[in-house]
């Protein structure tokens, strides 16, 4: 089996080409260090829900569209190394550190979640 990230954020429609451009850089630096796969997808058919959605979830403002993100590896321990390693290049790297700077985000970080998955079904 393997193991996946995924990333829920919501991003600003007049940023979607700046955050296209930024996770596209991302998508090489992730496979370079190891990643099976890396996928960006912009919401498409994402209705606000009565109780709960991913417009909810991320508390999506006028303007903002939900990016579904997922990074695939071998398994968690692979994923803690490529992580590792990409974290390092990110903090060396002066075009990450804009990246990462609030000020320079293409999107809202404090309403992005995410977290690690360990699939039980996998066809």
């Amino acid at each position: 089996m393997s193991y996946v990230d995924g990333y829920i954020l919501p991003v600003p429609r007049k940023k979607l080409a700046a955050y296209r451009r930024m996770a596209a850089d991302a998508g090489k630096v992730w496979r370079k260090h190891g990643a099976l796969q890396y996928v960006e997808a912009v919401a498409d058919d994402v209705k606000p829900g009565k109780w709960t959605s991913f417009p909810q979830a991320v508390k999506l403002k006028r303007g903002e569209v939900v990016i579904f993100s997922f990074v695939v590896y071998r398994s968690r321990a692979q994923r803690d190394r490529v992580n590792q390693r990409v974290m390092k290049q990110f903090m060396a790297d002066p075009k990450w550190k804009k990246y990462m700077d609030p000020k320079n985000m293409p999107f809202d970080g404090k309403r992005m979640f995410f977290g690690g998955f360990k699939p039980f079904v996998d066809i």
